[in-house]
């Protein structure tokens, strides 16, 4: 069963500003697709759908095969600004949904500690988000996130307040996270180079009011092409093929900035 499905999707806001119109795409379980797009084509509308932030004006969109009309546990939500409790360290930040739970106290240490691990912040369980770097925010973000062990991660511009270096290192944390412990990941990015070395399959939007332009499917030719064999970044993105994926979207979003594409 899909774990997203995006049904001919409208939403309108005011009754007259229409910001998608017949959105439709699936995601596949444990299936990490990233959606591209110009500002204002509604991609992060799409990701508030799924999220049961916000009702679609018409189509519908499904979790696991259920309509979605609301947030739930089987959906975590990472947003840009890292959305730390400032009050809380980084044990009590990602403990919070746990408590939230009802999980006794033993279990929820063991799972944070856990966390904390898998995002390499060993020996800052104690410290207080303004003594840490922002991807370092980010990577608590992300661990609150995991440790719920939702069905579902929406991920909006995630690694956008970042500077381009940190940035960097967390597109490679999340590329290793998510081969260590797979997820239905629906990422949200304005980076076609982020999108193309992250995501399975890279769907692009057309210009508002939002639909699928195009879907291009990442994960055959990286495998093809044995992209995970380069331990950086910077490797992959010299790549033959890495480059003509890159420059195909690149081609496929200046052709909506200019109004080709409709």
């Amino acid at each position: 069963m899909s774990a997203i499905q995006f049904e001919q999707v409208g939403k309108s806001f005011g009754g007259s500003v229409k910001v998608l119109d017949g959105v439709d795409l699936t995601v596949a379980d444990r299936e990490f697709v990233a959606i591209v797009g110009a500002s204002g084509c509604g991609k992060t509308t799409c990701l508030r759908l799924a999220a049961g932030f916000e009702a679609p004006s018409s189509g519908r969109v499904l979790v696991g095969g259920k309509v979605v009309d609301r947030p739930g546990p089987d959906r975590a939500v990472v947003f840009q600004q890292f959305a730390l409790f400032p009050w809380k360290t980084v044990s009590q930040n990602i403990a919070f949904g746990l408590r939230n739970k009802g999980l006794p106290a033993e279990e929820r240490s063991e799972l944070v500690s856990s966390a904390i691990t898998m995002v390499g912040l060993s020996g800052y369980a104690d410290a207080f988000p303004h003594q840490l770097s922002g991807g370092m925010q980010q990577r608590v973000a992300i661990a609150r996130a995991y440790v719920l062990e939702p069905e579902v991660l929406l991920m909006d511009e995630p690694f956008g307040a970042l500077d381009a270096q940190t940035r960097v290192v967390m597109q490679e944390e999340l590329v290793r996270l998510a081969r260590k412990n797979p997820r239905t990941v629906l990422f949200i990015t304005h980076g076609v180079e982020e999108a193309v070395y992250l995501a399975d399959r890279v769907a692009v939007m057309t210009r508002r009011p939002g639909r699928i332009k195009e879907i291009i499917d990442v994960k055959s030719i990286r495998e093809a092409e044995a992209w995970e064999s380069h331990e950086r970044i910077e490797d992959v993105m010299d790549l033959e093929s890495f480059v003509h994926l890159r420059t195909h979207i690149w081609k496929s979003l200046r052709e909506e900035k200019s109004g080709t594409g409709l």
